[in-house]
């Protein structure tokens, strides 16, 4: 341990266990661990070690600098204020470019100030030597990295406790990684059979199987249509239109309001349906990422490059319902599943400081008050305050803007002032801090009218990125809580779905789990939002399967 508020250089021999992990920052109760990407944590856990906090550069860079790239050339660039678009890239040597050698080698920092490409592509993990030296970057980077986390906090006063839970976020997927969804392989099969066909042994059954299920489209189409590619939007958009039916796209939910007008919409929802099983989520993909201890595994981020929303790959965000029953708590075990309730308005409310708003989320249903004071049933009032977060400016939703706009003044001038930040091409930061990129439009390489369109759509996503981040940042709040607050009671988070947690917990420790998600999260809006009075609210259920229980409307 190193003396308070010093760094401790930690390593432990050469290999990736030692790669740049580092204690920094204040180590007066106990070490913030530092490292460059979340690599090191995923072998910390392949060793059997796991960290209860951590400064993770590049979850942090992502934070100030926004967008997805956070490699270390990128954040050690960012930090020093050296030119990103000058970072050198590293090519095997030649006779006109021999590279550097073995003793300048031994100095990760080029010429030029920035870091030496053999250095980020692994030369650090060469020698003893070296992964001490990338530690102390490490530390340099993130003393560097604090310092501007605090000076954003005279702008956005959550950046510091923004940056330490992001961080946090960051350990909580590589052991989300590590340890996986519980899948019960057989009633997975079961269903994948039901919905798309028993698994083929060969390639020509698996094209009987693959024409049959287009022939129970085709003998809906008109006499006389012939052959049809029924993976081609265009062919069948074509055909729809044949049959009288005209949609811009033929996505499940620009179908579903035609299913009386012909049969033919009914068979493409069911052919959708089993085609996507069948070449997404069907017997390949459970060979393949579902393990020989039942767990169903990808890879996870804490956040998306954009507004900041966690990510995984492999089915774990986007599962189709229909497999969900598959998702299973192991024997002695059940899942504790908590929804977080009408979240993004009461966010709203909070990050707006609207009193009128903060109001109507004191309310269990916060929809309910904000229909009365509209004026409106509670279905329009619903429509009106995602409509205003999104960006809705046509229909009904356009309608009720307008009484929004008088019954909660401060709420909709922040979402005013988002959409005409987002027009214009201007950065917008979360309450947090994080930096959302906007971009924009060279107005001569398109038409006046385009250039208006693509304004418009920018103003929208700048609008929702602003909520949708401040809710991410919320969620990933509470999952740390309850993720540092269950590990005593081997409650661990398996899945975090959007606003969903599923912690599977041994059965005899049920009730202390669900103790420790609703507390977590009252935990986590007094650290998120310090004297609001905004009530947020979630659904918890103990379940064996994750279909067993269904989120708040």
């Amino acid at each position: 341990m190193a003396p308070p508020g010093h760094p401790a250089v930690v390593v432990s021999g050469p290999g990736p266990v030692a790669a740049a992990v580092v204690a920094t920052i204040d180590t007066t109760v106990r070490p913030r661990w530092a490292w460059w990407t979340s690599a090191t944590p995923s072998q910390l856990i392949a060793d059997g070690v796991r960290v209860a906090t951590c400064w993770d550069l590049a979850a942090v860079h992502r934070l100030l600098a926004g967008g997805w790239a956070a490699g270390p050339d990128r954040v050690w660039a960012d930090v020093h204020e050296l030119d990103v678009e000058t970072i050198p890239v590293g090519r095997p040597p030649d006779l006109f470019d021999p590279g550097p050698d073995d003793v300048e080698l031994d100095d990760p920092i080029g010429p030029d100030g920035h870091l030496r490409p053999q250095w980020v592509g692994g030369a650090w993990a060469t020698s003893t030597p070296r992964l001490a030296r990338w530690a102390e970057l490490a530390v340099d980077v993130a003393e560097r990295q604090a310092v501007l986390v605090d000076a954003l906090a005279a702008e956005r006063p959550r950046a510091p406790a923004t940056a330490r839970s992001e961080s946090t976020a960051e350990l909580l997927c590589a052991e989300l990684a590590a340890d996986g969804l519980p899948l019960d392989r057989p009633t997975a099969e079961a269903l994948i059979e039901a919905i798309a066909g028993p698994r083929a042994d060969t390639a020509e059954q698996a094209a009987a199987q693959r024409a049959a299920r287009d022939a129970d489209v085709l003998r809906h189409a008109p006499p006389g249509t012939g052959a049809l590619d029924l993976r081609s939007n265009e062919q069948v958009r074509s055909l729809l239109r044949r049959c009288g039916i005209d949609v811009p796209d033929t996505r499940a939910w620009r179908l579903l309001p035609h299913r009386g007008e012909n049969p033919i919409v009914d068979a493409l929802v069911a052919w959708r349906k089993a085609e996507r099983v069948a070449t997404t989520y069907g017997y390949e993909w459970l060979d393949t990422h579902v393990g020989p201890d039942g767990r169903l595994r990808g890879e996870w981020s804490g956040a998306d490059g954009a507004a900041g929303r966690m990510t995984a790959t492999n089915g774990l965000h986007n599962l189709p319902a229909e497999l969900r029953p598959a998702v299973v708590a192991e024997p002695d075990h059940v899942f504790v599943r908590a929804d977080l309730g009408q979240v993004e308005p009461r966010v709203l409310a909070v990050v707006s400081g609207d009193d009128r708003l903060a109001r109507a989320a004191a309310a269990a249903d916060m929809y309910a008050p904000v229909a009365e004071q509209l004026g409106v049933d509670r279905a329009s009032a619903k429509v009106a305050v995602l409509g205003a977060m999104y960006g809705q400016t046509t229909g009904l939703g356009a309608q009720a803007l307008r009484r929004l706009e008088i019954a909660y003044p401060t709420a909709m001038s922040l979402l005013h002032a988002a959409d005409v930040d987002g027009q214009v091409g201007r950065d917008i930061r979360t309450v947090g801090g994080r930096r959302v990129r906007m971009g924009t439009t060279n107005a001569n390489e398109v038409t006046e009218a385009e250039a208006r369109r693509r304004a418009a759509a920018m103003g929208r996503y700048a609008r929702n990125a602003l909520i949708q981040g401040a809710a991410a940042e919320l969620f990933k709040v509470w999952a740390v809580t309850v993720r540092a607050r269950g590990a005593p009671i081997d409650a661990r988070i398996v899945l975090c779905l959007h606003d969903e947690l599923l912690v599977h917990v041994p059965t005899v420790n049920t009730a202390a789990a669900v103790a420790v998600v609703e507390d977590g999260l009252q935990e986590a809006v007094h650290r998120w939002a310090p004297g609001s009075a905004v009530r947020f609210v979630a659904d918890v259920a103990v379940v064996a399967r994750w279909s067993d229980s269904k989120p708040l409307a």
